[in-house]
């Protein structure tokens, strides 16, 4: 069937449709207005029989070619329950008017065909029907009723669009989190070789000259980052399949920050970082996913601050909860950017090209905190540095 028009059957509004819709399109075809009459009177009968059954049932009006001949034809289609008796005399009366008519009933819907044969000198060919079909295409709504019921179905096609735009999305997303997870989880044993091989080739007491010795000197700092960035790949697949897995143990907060603090001012050996600790409370945390979080953060405030700036982490209680805050002296960011920061790969602009990264770390930190029961934010303007803060719930708070 070649469709011209289409119109849900849903109440008796539509057979106004219906009736005008079959009309205009026999005389558009150029038949008498007695075969006009007669093959909108068939459809019109049939649409308020269905009707009256049901409102899910579907007119498609258009033409069907047999060789070199072309009939008119309506379609009607319902639901595959419906099935009609001696009351329902529109049934009987349609079958009368139409030179063919049948009826198909099968498990998935049920439907009525309705034809009527076009005299050769019509003429039809695929260049009349374009026209038909784009004049119907293009004629405005008959009354305001048929222009909501347009604007209903555009409606319901972008939301269908929509959610298949969606639905594509997500199988997206949960390939790449496969790949992702299965290529990090191949990654980490070569690269563990690698930095083993490495150690021991620096560890040799075997002569080697001292520019062998910075070679094997990049390499297993190369290889450090390989590894943490590996990591930090499983994390991602880890948190997009819900699975980052935490070991929560209570511990002193102050205890804990002067022990990262401890541990990282050797790692940035070029940075002034220093402590101001409010009062000490008991925290439940994963030991090792907070030293992740004081990486991050410790880390990206050295990465975007010059040289001998200081670097300031505090503390401080409401009772409640602690906030401990990361301050730098450092390029700073714009507003803009402050709404993005957390967001998975994302990276600034100005920053892609000046500075390495794949924008993952304060994702994973956002993540973890999220998951330790606080919340994390960031104030900042630029060329005055950030200030990057976090909150942990005290485990004894009344």
């Amino acid at each position: 069937m070649i469709k011209v028009v289409t119109i849900s059957l849903e109440n008796e509004m539509d057979l106004v449709l219906a009736h005008k819709r079959s009309m205009k399109i026999a005389e558009r075809l150029g038949l008498t207005t007695a075969t006009q009459t007669t093959f909108a009177t068939a459809v019109s009968e049939i649409a308020r029989t269905v009707i009256e059954h049901t409102n899910q049932g579907t007119l498609d009006l258009g033409l069907e070619q047999n060789k070199q001949r072309y009939s008119l034809m309506a379609l009607v289609a319902f639901d595959k329950d419906v099935h009609f008796t001696n009351t329902d005399s529109g049934f009987y009366y349609a079958q009368k008017l139409v030179p063919e008519f049948n009826l198909k009933e099968s498990g998935e819907a049920n439907e009525i065909e309705m034809k009527i044969g076009l005299p050769r000198s019509l003429k039809l060919d695929p260049s009349k029907i374009n026209l038909l079909k784009q004049y119907f295409e293009n004629e405005p709504p008959l009354n305001s009723y048929e222009e909501i019921k347009r604007r209903n179905i555009d409606l319901h096609r972008l939301s269908a669009e929509q959610e298949e735009e969606l639905r594509q999305s997500k199988i997206i997303d949960e390939n790449k989190t496969e790949f992702i997870s299965i290529a990090s989880h191949e990654l980490k044993t070569p690269i563990t070789i690698i930095k083993a091989y490495t150690q021991i080739a620096k560890a040799t007491k075997e002569p080697i000259s001292d520019h062998l010795r910075a070679i094997l000197q990049k390499v297993d700092s190369q290889s450090t980052k390989l590894n943490s960035l590996v990591q930090q790949l499983l994390d991602i697949a880890k948190i997009e399949n819900g699975n980052l897995q935490y070991s929560m143990q209570p511990m002193e907060i102050n205890d804990f920050i002067v022990e990262q603090m401890s541990v990282m001012k050797h790692i940035l050996p070029e940075h002034n970082i220093v402590e101001d600790l409010g009062d000490d409370a008991e925290v439940i945390i994963d030991k090792l996913r907070m030293e992740q979080v004081f990486s991050n953060l410790l880390g990206n405030a050295a990465k975007y601050s010059n040289h001998n700036t200081q670097i300031l982490v505090s503390s401080k209680s409401d009772g409640q909860s602690i906030t401990i805050s990361f301050t730098d002296e450092g390029m700073g960011m714009s507003e803009d950017v402050i709404t993005s920061i957390f967001n998975k790969f994302y990276r600034s602009k100005d920053v892609v090209k000046s500075h390495t990264g794949f924008g993952m770390g304060l994702y994973i930190t956002s993540k973890i905190i999220t998951d330790h029961g606080g919340r994390i934010w960031v104030e900042s303007e630029i060329d005055k540095g950030s200030k990057f803060s976090f909150t942990l719930p005290i485990s004894n708070a009344g």
